[in-house]
């Protein structure tokens, strides 16, 4: 017999009955009943009852463990009686008396309880992570990441991608975050950066001859923590594809996530191939963002020329001077109270605005302050662009365009969330498609890049000679899935004289693309096939599927929001023999001083 286990705590069934049999495991939870004595057994695979007589010798070994202590159980398996069967557990139909008994480890007093969730705070939860990884949804959660990996790896290879790794040390790079700088010791003064993506590379490797690339990649960014998204690191499916156009990237890459999705849906439904493809225009116009959450049905309208010239003083003074007016319907909400429609201004007041108008619609007519100003063909005409009928209601903002735009959004979430019109159980992509290749920078007052330099612009050369910057697209395209940006992707800029022309228009001279960029210009000016790729954040893909809306949950030993791994201590000082070898000291920031 094995030292420490015959089979696995989640293993036995009725058909092992009267075997003897050895498990190992944590104790997960007692339970006296007088002359016995029950204890469920853990391991990671499942949970077996253990029961032992208060007369057997092993009883007051069993009675004295503490849960979460390691115990080694040798015994014979029993059919349990009907009416003890539990058909909650896999083993639920046997249970093993113990015979010998062996403790491997004691465990101390717990910090936080491991057979049930008491809500413990975060702090507490990532100082103990091992610890908090031993509860079931931890458990099935890291299990669903490690088995959506390897799906994700056999559909890529399917697809006729192979797999191959590129440098984690290596040069900064202007991602739009800020590096992780690692000091050279063998260069003093000189320091390599931690990848933000494997950008750079992934395309090199298709320069190279390299066709298809794909790699589960770490990446690295210091910058602030969201819900979804780590401070740190974080991996993506990074890929990228030689000799196409969008659609084949598209083509390439669907039914890996269409799949994926159904596959671990567990009874929820996929949007169905090929995902929506929406302009990023129409998505800030109907959406307020570009990743739109299109399980929510509620869809923004332009009503500017509606309040033109009217008697609602407010909207038409803005719109006379340039501004817009926003309408978002809300259905089905005539009957509610005041109190309903003072709330959401109220919350409106707390993000930062003067308020949130509205016009509700009853069935006898419309209501509010802002129906009162309007007459009978404005408010006909704000139904019809809306779409609302009686017993709906529309509230509205106002103000500059990306600033109207944006709370506009705000607050179609918010109606969404609080009326229960998003369908929880539903997975529903897009993609977002013909991002602006240039935005202008109002601190700088110039020209700048929108997103990804390396873009393509639509139209190439010509696009860029001829064109206003600012109507210029990009083949730049994201992949959205309930509100959740997945990744950004692109047809790259594989022509040397246009990237040079794209960066002059936004203020950088050949010798800067030289010197930032000198691998990839060079690389480009030896043939380089038109490329393109995208990388599918993996945390984020998890998250969907696990249902949670903290990326920390599917991530096994995360950091916190201060970007801090309380378990290990990170970051830490380290001694003046570790700092002289890299050729560094530290100058405290004064406010640290003062600490």
């Amino acid at each position: 017999m094995h030292q420490y286990r015959t089979h696995t705590c989640g293993a036995l069934r009725q058909s092992d009955v009267d075997a003897e049999v050895r498990l190992s495991g944590w104790v997960h939870r007692k339970r006296d009943h007088g002359n016995l004595l029950f204890v469920d057994l853990r391991d990671h695979y499942g949970l077996t009852q253990i029961v032992v007589d208060t007369s057997h010798e092993v009883f007051p070994i069993l009675e004295g463990l503490s849960n979460e202590s390691t115990v080694c159980v040798t015994g014979k398996v029993l059919k349990r009686s009907d009416e003890t069967i539990n058909p909650n557990m896999e083993t639920g139909e046997i249970e093993v008396v113990a015979e010998k008994v062996e403790v491997l480890s004691r465990s101390d007093q717990l910090p936080m309880p491991v057979n049930k969730d008491a809500g413990y705070p975060e702090d507490i939860r990532l100082k103990n992570r091992f610890l908090d990884l031993r509860r079931e949804d931890m458990q099935k959660n890291i299990i669903l990441r490690s088995e959506v990996i390897s799906s994700v790896r056999r559909r890529m290879i399917d697809q006729g991608f192979r797999e191959y790794q590129t440098p984690i040390l290596t040069a900064s790079s202007p991602e739009g975050a800020r590096d992780f700088l690692v000091p050279s010791r063998l260069h003093p003064g000189k320091f390599y950066a931690l990848p933000q993506a494997p950008q750079q590379f992934k395309q090199l490797l298709m320069m190279a001859g390299f066709d298809r690339y794909f790699q589960i990649a770490p990446c690295f960014r210091d910058e602030d923590a969201r819900a979804d998204r780590s401070p740190g690191e974080f991996y993506q499916l990074d890929f990228e594809m030689s000799f196409v156009t969008q659609e084949d990237v598209f083509d390439a890459i669907e039914p890996v996530l269409h799949d994926l999705f159904v596959e671990f849906a567990d009874g929820r439904e996929v949007s169905p191939m090929p995902f929506k493809r929406i302009p990023y225009k129409e998505s800030m116009e109907k959406y307020g963002n570009d990743k739109p959450d299109l399980r929510n049905p509620l869809i923004i309208t332009n009503v500017s020329d509606v309040f033109a010239g009217s008697d609602f003083k407010v909207f038409a003074g803005l719109v006379e001077k340039g501004m817009v007016v926003k309408a978002i319907p809300a259905p089905k909400v005539s009957d509610r109270p005041r109190s309903f429609f003072d709330k959401l201004n109220s919350w409106a007041q707390s993000e930062g605005q003067a308020g949130l108008g509205y016009i509700n619609f009853k069935e006898e007519g419309p209501a509010g302050p802002i129906a009162k100003n309007l007459d009978e063909a404005r408010l006909e005409k704000i139904k019809e662009i809306t779409g609302v009928k009686d017993g709906d209601a529309v509230f509205f903002v106002a103000g500059k365009e990306k600033d109207a735009a944006d709370f506009a959004g705000i607050v179609r979430t918010k109606l969404g969330n609080d009326l229960e019109l998003i369908d929880e159980n539903k997975f529903d992509f897009c993609w977002i498609v013909d991002f602006p290749m240039f935005e202008y920078d109002e601190k700088l007052g110039k020209v700048d890049f929108s997103h990804n330099p390396f873009s393509m612009p639509q139209g190439g050369m010509d696009a860029l000679e001829n064109q206003d910057p600012l109507t210029i697209n990009a083949y730049q395209y994201d992949i959205v899935c309930n509100g959740i940006e997945l990744s950004s992707g692109a047809i790259r800029n594989h022509l040397p004289e246009v990237m040079y022309k794209a960066f002059e228009i936004a203020g950088y001279g050949p010798e800067v693309v030289d010197e930032r960029f000198g691998g990839m210009i060079n690389a480009l000016k030896l043939g380089a096939p038109p490329h393109g790729g995208s990388a599918p954040g993996i945390d984020r893909i998890v998250m969907l599927l696990a249902g949670t809306e903290n990326i920390r949950e599917v991530t096994a030993f995360p950091m916190n929001q201060m970007a801090q791994d309380l378990m290990m201590g990170a970051p830490a000082a380290v001694d003046d023999h570790q700092l002289e070898d890299v050729h560094i000291k530290i100058q405290m920031p004064v406010e640290a001083l003062d600490n």
